[in-house]
């Protein structure tokens, strides 16, 4: 899942075709997820997993512990935080595996495939993400996304 949260932040940060810092892309990435389950699954049910992906990305990621889950299911904090990098195109696939906004991102991959399963997760990613192409990847358990 590490790897696929690399790809959608490194296709954020290319997308956008800016210098922004890590949140930001972070912040994309997570506000599509959110989108695109919201719409299929409702808001408490998109909420319930990115509670539940955050307070599991917190133990491998301290710098997130300011960020918190608002009832619409949206990220505050995560804006204030300051990235432990620059991230800009050149740069869009050398994320250090500590950073936070990569860990929440594969968290709540990980609790989508494994609620979810593979062919609506990756319904899900095909619709934030149409021009992407993820059934080519695998994924730590082998499977595809």
């Amino acid at each position: 899942m590490r790897d696929l949260a690399h790809r959608l932040l490194a296709y954020e940060v290319s997308a956008g075709k800016t210098a922004e810092p890590t949140a930001s892309a972070t912040l994309r990435v997570y506000e599509k997820l959110r989108q695109s389950l919201s719409g299929v699954a409702g808001v408490a049910a998109f909420e319930s997993l990115a509670f539940r992906a955050l307070t599991q990305a917190k133990s491998e990621a301290p710098s997130l512990w300011p960020v918190q889950i608002a009832g619409d299911g949206s990220l505050q904090g995560l804006g204030e935080l300051k990235p432990q990098i620059d991230m800009d195109k050149d740069l869009a696939d050398k994320f250090p595996c500590g950073d936070g906004g990569i860990v929440l991102i594969a968290r709540l991959l990980g609790l989508l495939l494994m609620f979810l399963g593979e062919a609506i997760t990756l319904r899900l990613l095909r619709n934030a993400w149409p021009r992407e192409a993820f059934d080519d990847r695998n994924s730590e358990h082998g499977r595809k996304a």
